[in-house]
């Protein structure tokens, strides 16, 4: 297979501009963020702890892209985490580029935990990436020392008529991090610290806007309660949503076959959800909530590779929230009752999500 397109000659300045992008490989959560800088069409520049790798990277309009890296590369110690941000870097480059190749990398123990496929082209043996395969993989954004992931070990606590497997501890720290290229800003999720965040949390949760949804504008000591009952319930955690460290919303994501929506329907051990609200104001609008719906469903599917479904339940008169779920392969399943409101049970499938969703 081959791609033919011009290439461009790299400039010679490396120095950081506004044009860098952000990559946090999961196994150095403590290390510096590699900068990768887009100069012209073409050239990618990426640093990591001391580490610096160029290649060119090139894509034509059937989806198709190739990387081309210096050889030799792959026997740095970081050569797994530079070459997972320069296939990010990459696939943000070009959106339309679904399938990139990396000619000289088959075999090489850099490439053995990114790809599955092998293919020659221009007789050179190329590694496969596909987009919807590479951002299923827990190498990047999604922080390894946040989690656990525990065997699949029935509990005996929970709904008597639907106990779920043993639940993980909750995550500590930065839980995911990611940079919006469109936004030019990194999106970041850590737990809620209600010692520490209750001021932020009462003062969202009193917003009228956030109230006639939420039904949670109490007092502060109320609030500390709500926190504090589910510091102490293994199936729901809440987290705070930041935009370069600066908190926006409020998420609560919950293991839906004990959650209050898993008698409504046919929930699966392993089946997630989340409710969400955004409390900075500042950060309203379209384009930033749609980079919360991909983002949150992102983390959920790959806080646990088992989860093959993600649902929700809005209020089914909530137009403007079914809208934003339509456009991250969210599907309406049908509407019913709760106590305290008509809902609609949406539902988004792992394979469609990362089929359709650009992230």
């Amino acid at each position: 297979m081959s791609i033919a397109l011009r290439r461009r000659e790299a400039p010679a300045t490396t120095s950081p501009d506004a044009s860098d992008t952000r990559h946090f490989p999961a196994r150095l959560p403590s290390g510096p963020a590699i900068l990768g800088r887009r100069a012209g069409a073409n050239h990618l520049r990426l640093r990591l702890a001391g580490e610096d790798v160029a290649a060119d990277f090139l894509s034509d309009e059937s989806g198709q892209g190739r990387l081309i890296l210096p050889a030799p590369f792959g026997d740095a110690p970081n050569a797994m985490d530079l070459l997972a941000s320069l296939i990010e870097a990459a696939f943000q480059h070009d959106p339309a580029c679904c399938t990139l190749m990396l000619p000289g990398l088959a075999g090489k123990s850099a490439i053995a935990s990114l790809s599955p496929r092998h293919d020659m082209v221009d007789g050179i043996p190329a590694a496969i990436i596909r987009r919807s395969d590479f951002y299923q993989l827990p190498l990047l954004w999604r922080s390894a020392q946040a989690h656990a992931t525990l065997p699949l070990i029935r509990s005996d606590l929970g709904p008597q008529d639907r106990l779920p497997p043993l639940r993980a501890p909750k995550p500590r720290g930065v839980m995911y991090q990611r940079w919006l290229p469109h936004l030019g800003m990194t999106l970041s999720l850590r737990p809620i610290d209600r010692r520490r965040d209750l001021e932020l949390f009462h003062g969202w949760m009193n917003q009228p806007r956030v109230a006639f949804f939420w039904e949670l504008a109490q007092s502060r000591a109320d609030l500390d309660r709500y926190l504090a009952a589910q510091e102490a319930d293994p199936h729901i955690f809440g987290v705070i949503g930041s935009f370069d460290d600066e908190p926006v919303g409020y998420f609560e994501f919950y293991w839906a076959r004990e959650d209050r929506l898993g008698p409504f329907y046919d929930a699966e051990d392993y089946d997630r959800g989340w409710h969400g609200l955004i409390g900075n104001a500042r950060h309203l609008g379209r384009i930033k909530t749609l980079a919360w719906f991909r983002s949150l469903t992102h983390y959920l599917f790959l806080d646990d590779p088992r989860t093959q479904r993600i649902v929700g339940e809005p209020r089914a008169s909530h137009h403007k929230m079914l809208s934003y779920c339509a456009d991250v392969a969210y599907e309406k399943v049908k509407e019913f009752d709760f106590p305290h409101k008509r809902a609609a049970l949406v539902c988004c499938e792992r394979e469609r999500f990362f089929r359709q969703v650009i992230l």
